[in-house]
């Protein structure tokens, strides 16, 4: 075997079982495989970054889909990575599905139906409140992070006037709110592979 892949899966949820499903796979077509590459014990010297004995810089690819585990630290050196390896998935792809005002700009630019949004400058209280007057309900969402983390539903005028004062000790840049859609709570996922559909399913 003279091809190797780094993978760093998430293992909650069945990710354990998938990752030896594809160690399998990569190994019947010849293909040699380092798993859990965590890139927060990962360190870089002289040109190169290690990952224990591995020299993460020097994999054939390097396949990284754990984005809830991502601290800053791994994140930075990432995106090294993604500029001298092939990355599934690249940075940019997961720079912009952190983002959620990124990743709804984006889709509503392709014709794709999301929350309304809007996202204005921190010192624009002005706005907020016509967005409150305009849609009675809203979300306050932090653009990134992940599981809810930041979340506020601001349900009228008293929450929003509660709120502000509180996010602006957060040396926020700016602030998104989503108009406040009623669901069942249902949190959909859909896959895509080569730009192709592959499922969808919900939790």
């Amino acid at each position: 075997m003279d091809r190797k892949i780094g993978i760093w899966l998430y293992s909650n949820g069945g990710g354990d079982k998938i990752q030896k499903k594809i160690v399998k796979k990569l190994k019947d077509r010849g293909i040699e495989t380092a798993t859990d590459i965590n890139l927060r014990n990962a360190i870089a010297k002289k040109g190169h970054i290690y990952h224990g004995k591995h020299r993460v810089d020097e994999l054939d690819l390097f396949f990284s889909y754990n984005a809830g585990e991502q601290t800053q630290y791994q994140a930075f050196l990432y995106q090294a990575l993604n500029r001298v390896i092939p990355m599934i998935n690249s940075y940019e792809a997961f720079a912009l599905t952190e983002d959620k005002f990124q990743t709804s700009f984006l889709l509503q630019q392709h014709g794709i139906a999301t929350p309304e949004f809007q996202l204005c400058h921190r010192d624009n209280a002005k706005q907020l409140n016509k967005i409150m007057h305009k849609w009675s309900k809203m979300v306050y969402k932090p653009t990134d992070g992940w599981g809810g983390v930041g979340l506020t539903k601001i349900e009228n005028q008293a929450t929003l006037d509660m709120l502000l004062p509180f996010l602006n000790q957060m040396d926020l840049r700016f602030f998104y709110v989503e108009k406040f859609v009623k669901y069942d709570n249902t949190d959909f996922r859909v896959d895509i592979v080569d730009g192709e559909f592959v499922g969808c399913y919900g939790r």
